[in-house]
Protein backbone atom coordinates (compact mmCIF):
# COMPACT_ATOMS: atom_id res chain seq x y z
CA UNK A 1 0.00 0.00 0.00
CA UNK A 2 1.52 3.14 -1.07
CA UNK A 3 1.54 6.27 1.56
CA UNK A 4 -1.09 8.00 -0.61
CA UNK A 5 -3.19 5.33 0.53
CA UNK A 6 -4.29 5.48 4.28
CA UNK A 7 -4.02 8.78 6.45
CA UNK A 8 -0.80 8.96 7.63
CA UNK A 9 -2.27 9.88 11.77
CA UNK A 10 -3.39 6.19 11.26
CA UNK A 11 -2.38 3.57 13.75
CA UNK A 12 0.65 1.97 12.83
CA UNK A 13 0.79 -1.21 11.55
CA UNK A 14 2.71 -4.54 13.65
CA UNK A 15 6.40 -4.41 13.24
CA UNK A 16 8.12 -7.54 11.13
CA UNK A 17 9.33 -10.02 13.21
CA UNK A 18 12.83 -10.18 14.18
CA UNK A 19 14.81 -11.78 12.12
CA UNK A 20 12.55 -11.54 8.82
CA UNK A 21 13.68 -11.76 5.54
CA UNK A 22 12.26 -8.83 3.89
CA UNK A 23 14.16 -6.91 1.15
CA UNK A 24 15.52 -3.44 2.49
CA UNK A 25 13.63 -0.80 0.90
CA UNK A 26 15.36 2.53 0.50
CA UNK A 27 14.70 6.90 1.27
CA UNK A 28 15.67 8.33 -1.19
CA UNK A 29 16.20 12.50 -1.31
CA UNK A 30 16.06 14.79 -4.23
CA UNK A 31 16.05 18.29 -4.21
CA UNK A 32 16.93 21.11 -6.82
CA UNK A 33 16.45 24.61 -7.68
CA UNK A 34 12.95 25.55 -9.42
CA UNK A 35 12.91 25.13 -12.95
CA UNK A 36 15.25 22.15 -12.77
CA UNK A 37 13.63 19.25 -13.67
CA UNK A 38 13.29 17.18 -10.75
CA UNK A 39 9.70 16.14 -11.11
CA UNK A 40 10.24 13.88 -14.58
CA UNK A 41 13.04 12.43 -12.74
CA UNK A 42 11.08 11.52 -9.66
CA UNK A 43 7.75 10.11 -11.81
CA UNK A 44 10.39 8.19 -13.86
CA UNK A 45 12.57 6.57 -10.75
CA UNK A 46 8.64 5.90 -8.93
CA UNK A 47 7.71 4.01 -12.46
CA UNK A 48 10.96 1.97 -12.93
CA UNK A 49 11.65 0.89 -9.80
CA UNK A 50 8.01 0.44 -8.05
CA UNK A 51 8.18 3.07 -5.92
CA UNK A 52 5.83 5.10 -3.59
CA UNK A 53 6.21 8.78 -4.09
CA UNK A 54 5.57 10.62 -0.37
CA UNK A 55 2.89 12.69 -0.14
CA UNK A 56 3.01 16.18 1.99
CA UNK A 57 0.70 17.20 4.35
CA UNK A 58 0.11 21.29 3.98
CA UNK A 59 -2.30 23.48 5.47
CA UNK A 60 -3.04 25.18 2.56
CA UNK A 61 -6.30 24.79 0.86
CA UNK A 62 -6.49 22.32 -2.30
CA UNK A 63 -5.61 23.88 -5.61
CA UNK A 64 -7.76 22.70 -8.68
CA UNK A 65 -8.03 19.35 -9.40
CA UNK A 66 -5.88 18.55 -6.13
CA UNK A 67 -6.84 15.68 -3.82
CA UNK A 68 -6.62 14.59 -0.70
CA UNK A 69 -3.99 11.69 -0.17
CA UNK A 70 -2.92 12.28 -3.57
CA UNK A 71 -1.86 14.89 -4.30
CA UNK A 72 -1.38 16.27 -0.37
CA UNK A 73 -2.85 15.62 2.52
CA UNK A 74 -4.86 18.83 3.38
CA UNK A 75 -5.14 19.51 7.50
CA UNK A 76 -5.96 22.18 9.31
CA UNK A 77 -3.44 24.18 10.95
CA UNK A 78 -4.21 23.08 14.68
CA UNK A 79 -4.11 19.40 13.35
CA UNK A 80 -0.91 20.34 11.93
CA UNK A 81 0.78 21.71 14.93
CA UNK A 82 -0.62 18.69 16.85
CA UNK A 83 1.81 16.31 14.51
CA UNK A 84 4.83 18.72 14.95
CA UNK A 85 3.88 18.41 18.62
CA UNK A 86 3.68 14.74 18.30
CA UNK A 87 7.02 14.37 16.10
CA UNK A 88 5.01 12.57 13.24
CA UNK A 89 6.55 14.46 10.60
CA UNK A 90 10.47 13.58 9.25
CA UNK A 91 10.37 17.54 8.21
CA UNK A 92 8.64 20.61 8.20
CA UNK A 93 8.02 24.05 7.70
CA UNK A 94 6.30 27.01 6.96
CA UNK A 95 6.52 29.03 3.08
CA UNK A 96 6.67 32.34 3.29
CA UNK A 97 5.38 32.60 6.78
CA UNK A 98 2.00 31.24 5.72
CA UNK A 99 1.01 27.70 4.85
CA UNK A 100 2.55 24.93 6.72
CA UNK A 101 4.17 21.75 4.86
CA UNK A 102 5.75 18.67 6.26
CA UNK A 103 6.48 14.70 5.23
CA UNK A 104 4.56 12.56 7.63
CA UNK A 105 6.97 10.05 9.07
CA UNK A 106 5.08 6.56 9.91
CA UNK A 107 3.75 5.77 6.13
CA UNK A 108 7.86 6.68 5.15
CA UNK A 109 8.99 4.20 7.28
CA UNK A 110 6.56 1.52 6.56
CA UNK A 111 6.67 1.38 2.98
CA UNK A 112 10.72 1.25 3.73
CA UNK A 113 10.33 -1.72 6.00
CA UNK A 114 8.17 -3.48 3.43
CA UNK A 115 11.33 -3.20 0.95
CA UNK A 116 10.08 -0.34 -1.41
CA UNK A 117 12.20 2.59 -3.02
CA UNK A 118 10.18 5.76 -1.25
CA UNK A 119 11.02 9.05 -2.98
CA UNK A 120 10.95 12.44 -1.43
CA UNK A 121 11.47 15.86 -3.11
CA UNK A 122 12.00 18.78 -0.88
CA UNK A 123 14.20 21.72 -0.38
CA UNK A 124 17.45 21.53 0.93
CA UNK A 125 16.56 22.42 4.49
CA UNK A 126 14.18 19.59 4.52
CA UNK A 127 16.85 17.24 2.96
CA UNK A 128 18.89 18.23 5.60
CA UNK A 129 15.99 17.41 8.46
CA UNK A 130 15.73 14.28 7.22
CA UNK A 131 19.01 13.22 7.31
CA UNK A 132 19.23 13.86 10.74
CA UNK A 133 16.36 11.26 11.24
CA UNK A 134 17.57 8.77 8.43
CA UNK A 135 21.64 8.98 8.44
CA UNK A 136 21.30 5.96 5.29
CA UNK A 137 19.10 7.88 3.17
CA UNK A 138 20.19 8.52 -0.30
CA UNK A 139 20.79 12.41 -1.13
CA UNK A 140 20.89 13.60 -4.57
CA UNK A 141 21.03 17.30 -6.03
CA UNK A 142 20.10 18.27 -9.42
CA UNK A 143 21.95 21.27 -10.95
CA UNK A 144 21.18 23.00 -14.09
CA UNK A 145 24.18 23.41 -16.26
CA UNK A 146 24.92 26.82 -15.48
CA UNK A 147 22.76 29.83 -14.11
CA UNK A 148 22.09 31.32 -17.45
CA UNK A 149 20.12 28.17 -18.31
CA UNK A 150 18.51 28.02 -14.76
CA UNK A 151 17.19 31.72 -15.20
CA UNK A 152 16.24 30.77 -19.25
CA UNK A 153 14.12 27.46 -17.70
CA UNK A 154 12.33 29.79 -15.24
CA UNK A 155 11.64 32.15 -17.28
CA UNK A 156 10.17 29.34 -20.15
CA UNK A 157 7.86 27.70 -17.39
CA UNK A 158 5.72 30.86 -17.91
CA UNK A 159 4.12 30.91 -14.32
CA UNK A 160 5.40 33.78 -12.97
CA UNK A 161 6.02 37.71 -13.63
CA UNK A 162 9.76 39.21 -13.51
CA UNK A 163 9.82 39.71 -10.21
CA UNK A 164 9.11 36.98 -9.15
CA UNK A 165 11.48 35.16 -11.76
CA UNK A 166 14.04 37.09 -9.83
CA UNK A 167 12.87 36.36 -6.66
CA UNK A 168 13.04 32.47 -7.28
CA UNK A 169 16.33 33.14 -9.09
CA UNK A 170 17.57 34.60 -6.13
CA UNK A 171 15.95 31.65 -4.13
CA UNK A 172 18.24 28.74 -6.11
CA UNK A 173 20.70 29.95 -6.05
CA UNK A 174 21.35 29.99 -2.17
CA UNK A 175 19.71 26.80 -2.34
CA UNK A 176 22.65 25.43 -4.42
CA UNK A 177 25.30 27.25 -2.22
CA UNK A 178 23.27 25.74 1.05
CA UNK A 179 23.51 21.74 -0.47
CA UNK A 180 27.19 21.93 -1.98
CA UNK A 181 28.13 23.22 1.27
CA UNK A 182 26.37 20.81 3.49
CA UNK A 183 26.51 16.93 4.07
CA UNK A 184 22.54 15.91 3.31
CA UNK A 185 23.67 15.20 -0.43
CA UNK A 186 25.68 12.00 -1.51
CA UNK A 187 25.51 12.96 -4.88
CA UNK A 188 24.90 16.11 -7.29
CA UNK A 189 23.86 15.28 -10.82
CA UNK A 190 23.60 18.18 -14.17
CA UNK A 191 20.52 18.37 -16.26
CA UNK A 192 22.07 19.20 -18.99
CA UNK A 193 20.10 15.95 -20.70
CA UNK A 194 17.17 14.85 -19.50
CA UNK A 195 17.29 11.72 -20.03
CA UNK A 196 21.02 11.18 -19.86
CA UNK A 197 20.70 12.84 -16.11
CA UNK A 198 17.95 10.25 -15.62
CA UNK A 199 19.98 7.27 -16.45
CA UNK A 200 22.60 8.48 -14.09
CA UNK A 201 20.29 8.81 -11.13
CA UNK A 202 18.26 5.30 -11.68
CA UNK A 203 22.39 3.76 -12.03
CA UNK A 204 22.56 5.43 -8.51
CA UNK A 205 19.45 4.42 -6.71
CA UNK A 206 19.88 0.80 -8.31
CA UNK A 207 23.06 0.29 -6.65
CA UNK A 208 21.70 1.58 -3.66
CA UNK A 209 19.20 -0.47 -4.21
CA UNK A 210 21.78 -3.73 -4.65
CA UNK A 211 23.41 -3.05 -1.46
CA UNK A 212 20.56 -2.44 1.04
CA UNK A 213 18.98 -5.99 -0.36
CA UNK A 214 22.59 -7.85 0.01
CA UNK A 215 22.94 -6.38 3.52
CA UNK A 216 19.23 -6.91 4.70
CA UNK A 217 20.24 -10.98 3.19
CA UNK A 218 23.65 -11.35 4.94
CA UNK A 219 23.55 -13.83 8.12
Amino acid sequence: MPPSEGRPDAPAPPHAAAGASAPAGTLLVIAGPSGVGKTTIVHELVRRFGGAFSVSATTRAPGPGERDGIDYWFIDEPTFQRWIDEDRFLEHAQVFGRSWYGTPEEPVRREIARGRLVVLDIDVQGAENVRRKVPDMLGIFVLPPDEAELLKRLRARGRDDDAAIERRFAESKREIARARGGRAFDAFVVNDDLRRVTEEVASLVAARLGQASSGASAT
